[in-house]
């Protein structure tokens, strides 16, 4: 049964459901809620938007809007959809055709943004994740969405509710407790006009995607004006004959879909940056080197610290912008196939694309629908994320979504940010223009940043640096020059660039001071220098409590140290704190063997590593025996043990330590 009353007239026995773009767009009627899919350029109907603005401009020149014709709608999009410039959701930037937008992300619609803040619309911006979640609750009638997404940031109704101008009045997200825990409330209302795309349609109105990269909330935004007594818009490159679709492959069903429309090939692009790609269709795959090593710059140098918070096995998220490096970085270090990267639109693996056709992927294992990826993201399923860091204050606080007259908006960024189990926030120490140079395994700075990152107060809180230190959340703060951690407290500076000065280069540039530890660690000087890091090796290393075993047959205490590197005071807190757990439930004292072969540690640390092994030595053994092949290690170990008043004969092979232990053992000399 039809959902609008002049769809009967639009429809014959020979098209069935197939329409022209301007047929189509003549359904929507003054104050609809209109929703539209895509992501970037990914998914998204350029062909409608372009008759629906041809539209409402006609019909301006012959009627003004106030009468009825066609405006005063109320567009809902969950992730950003444009190209920065004209394209997209900037078809629908027109005072007088929208009444309120609720976005997810308004970076990529900068017409859209004027309307905003000029105070011309009803604007908000609420969590990606939660608008696609709003499309399937509405599609069930559910009256609200509960979630604890948006606890803490700009979106809470204690931080203004997601509103972005002084014309925004209504509340649409409350507070309320359950089960003496406190969430967000969100509001769900009618879709009367869904906007989609997909590949193929045929008749019937059933859809394939097999020439998309996404296949985004199409399914839930079409359910959701369905159920809403609404329409269905769908734009596809190519009709087929009905009955002719594998029912496999139909990823929105006819009952859905009330109108196809054909769109001419230049407004069916798989993204606004590329016309079609057979790698972000999953019909070829790339080889994995074809993605070009970065040149050094302060993007990469952040990129390769942040690659050093990888861990094999993991599932992460990458960010657009600044994150999207790490991928680079991650091919060139030949680790893809070591962890599982993921982007927020539903891709679950591969190696991530860049600038405008964010959201692809090349080689992915999956593409799911956007809804199920922030199910995975919200409960918890990301091991990391790595994201963009614009604004910092002492609390941890995080801004990427308001500056000024500048509205970006939080896209998928709460969601993923407040969810994930380790946040990895990485961008440059300052910004605007600067210049800084690797040179010796050393940072050199150039030419300083015009404007500070690291600020008193945030405008927006898009991340709640409070909200996370009270759940214990794992938070990194990455810059080219130093390295933040959250703390209960207030950021903890934790790791200064080699070439860097604490008070010339970092402190003189923050408008607040963090809580400094008195030894900040130096980063790994591989980051600053031309050539592989071997991060490979780093990440297949053995877990240290793999690394300590105590044999009850021989007495013996073994310490495998074996391809470990030691880069910060925290790894050498863990070491001791390992080997009291294994050897203080003994009460006495043992012998250790201890394999330091391609054993690796950051210079400024011996002297920390030797008085660490000293007090052990005091507490727990009755004698150790050391072996590494590195001639130059038994020399600067064997010096830093020495200098702690520890016999340090370092042996060349395991066998010699064991007949060294030996010896001791018989009183031999």
């Amino acid at each position: 049964m039809p959902n609008h009353p002049a769809l009967p007239y639009l429809r014959s026995a020979e098209k069935g459901k197939i329409v022209s773009a301007q047929e189509a767009v003549r359904l929507i009627r003054h104050g609809d809620t209109v929703a539209t899919g895509g992501f970037v350029g990914i998914g998204f109907a350029e062909e409608i938007a372009l008759a629906l603005e041809e539209h409402f401009l006609s019909c301006e020149s012959e009627q003004p809007y106030s009468q009825g014709r066609l405006g005063e709608l109320t567009l809902v999009y969950a992730a950003g959809q444009g190209d920065g410039k004209s394209k997209g959701l900037n078809h629908f930037a027109h005072e007088g055709l929208l009444k309120r937008v609720i976005g997810g992300h308004w970076g990529l619609a900068p017409k859209l943004q004027e309307l905003a803040i000029g105070n011309r619309i009803e604007a908000y911006n609420l969590p990606q994740g939660v608008i696609t979640h709003l499309f399937r609750d509405i599609a069930a009638h559910r009256p609200v969405h509960i979630t604890r997404v948006g606890m803490g940031t700009f979106v809470d109704p204690i931080h203004g509710g997601g509103k972005l101008n002084a014309r925004t009045t209504e509340d649409i997200v409350e507070r309320l407790t359950l089960h003496g825990e406190d969430y967000l409330l969100y509001k769900t209302f009618p879709i009367h006009v869904g906007i989609i795309r997909a590949t193929t349609g045929d008749a019937d109105g059933n859809l394939t995607m097999e020439k998309e990269a996404l296949t985004l909330e199409a399914l839930a935004i079409a359910m959701a004006a369905h159920n809403s007594g609404g329409i269905v818009i769908a734009q596809v490159e190519r009709v087929a004959e009905s009955g002719s679709l594998n029912p496999r492959q139909v990823k929105v069903p006819g009952v859905l879909v009330d109108c196809v429309v054909v769109a001419r090939p230049e407004n069916h692009w798989q993204t606004f940056g590329t016309q079609y790609s057979p790698a972000f269709a999953s019909e070829i795959r790339a080889r994995a080197g074809s993605v070009p090593p970065m040149a050094m710059s302060e993007r990469k140098i952040i990129a390769r610290r942040a690659a050093f918070e990888l861990k094999a096995n993991s599932v992460v998220n990458l960010g657009i912008g600044m994150p999207e490096g790490i991928a680079a970085v991650a091919n060139e270090e030949k680790i893809i196939d070591l962890i599982t990267l993921t982007a927020e639109p539903g891709v679950i693996g591969g190696i991530p694309a860049s600038g405008i056709d964010f959201g692809c992927a090349t080689n992915t294992q999956a593409v799911i629908d956007q809804p199920y990826q922030f199910d995975f993201y919200d409960g918890g399923g990301l091991d990391a994320a790595f994201l963009g860091l614009a604004q910092v204050d002492r609390h941890g606080n995080l801004n990427v979504s308001k500056f000024g007259p500048k509205l970006a908006g939080a896209g998928g960024f709460i969601n993923i940010s407040q969810n994930a189990k380790r946040v990895i926030f990485v961008g440059t120490f300052g910004a605007g223009k600067q210049q800084v140079e690797a040179r010796d395994g050393k940072l050199h700075i150039i030419l300083e940043a015009r404007a500070r990152k690291f600020v008193d107060a945030v405008e927006h809180v898009t991340f709640s640096g409070t909200e996370a230190a009270k759940s214990g959340k794992s938070v990194l703060y990455i810059t080219e020059r130093c390295v933040f951690a959250l703390r209960p407290d207030g950021l903890e500076l934790t790791e200064i660039a080699p070439g860097v000065d604490l008070e010339r280069d970092i402190l003189a540039h923050m408008d607040f001071k963090p809580l400094i530890p008195r030894d900040p660690i130096l980063m790994d000087s591989r980051i600053f220098q031309e050539g592989p890091m071997d991060l490979r090796s780093y990440l297949l290393d053995v877990p240290l409590d793999q690394r300590l075993t105590f044999d009850d047959e021989q007495d013996l205490f073994f310490v495998n140290l074996e391809h470990y590197a030691l880069r910060s005071q925290k790894d050498i807190d863990d070491i001791r704190r390992m080997v009291e757990q294994k050897l203080a439930p003994l009460g006495r004292r043992v012998y250790a063997i201890v394999n330091y072969d391609n054993f690796s540690i950051v210079p400024e640390l011996l002297d920390s590593y030797s008085a660490m092994v000293r007090g052990l030595m005091d507490q727990f053994y009755s004698g150790v025996s050391r072996y590494t092949t590195s001639g130059f290690l038994r020399m600067k170990l064997g010096e830093a043990l020495e200098n702690r008043g520890v016999e340090a004969h370092i042996f060349e092979s395991a066998e010699e330590a064991e007949e060294d232990m030996r010896h001791l053992e018989n009183g031999l000399p």
